[in-house]
């Protein structure tokens, strides 16, 4: 999977404490926040919420045209970037297990040395698939 980066439009509701938040392209999809960051952010995570299926994958319906977009006297479009690998760093802190086969010397060296396997094997991770 690459890092997919969406934008969606929310409609953000001026209540008279806060902000409700909903989306036209997300069908029964609300949130809130007492002020403008907290809804924008609590907006990034229901984005998440709603795309993410059972098995951990992303499905996102299609993006409306902001001009299509009726709105009421005291609401406002705020465009809502979502991005998969952030969402899933801020909230996926689950550890998977992997398998690996390397020769056997290596495996000596590496274990003489006390070098963290799992460690290395983030690192070359990140570094391969260019991340920080």
């Amino acid at each position: 999977m690459t890092n997919k980066i969406i934008f969606y439009p929310a409609i953000f509701h001026n209540e008279n404490i806060g902000y409700s938040v909903s989306f036209p392209d997300l069908p029964g999809c609300f949130t809130e926040g007492d002020t403008l960051e907290e809804a924008y952010k609590n907006a990034f995570d229901s984005i998440g919420l709603y795309c993410q299926n059972k098995d951990g994958n992303f499905i996102f319906p299609d993006s409306s045209n902001i001009e299509k977009i009726k709105l009421e006297a005291d609401e406002f479009i705020v465009l809502i970037q979502f991005n998969v690998l952030e969402y899933l760093k801020k909230n996926s802190s689950t550890s998977v297990k992997k398998t690996l086969t390397i020769p056997s010397w290596l495996d000596y060296m590496a274990r003489e040395e006390g070098i963290n396997f799992s460690n290395v094997l983030q690192k070359a991770l990140k570094e391969n698939l260019h991340l920080k």
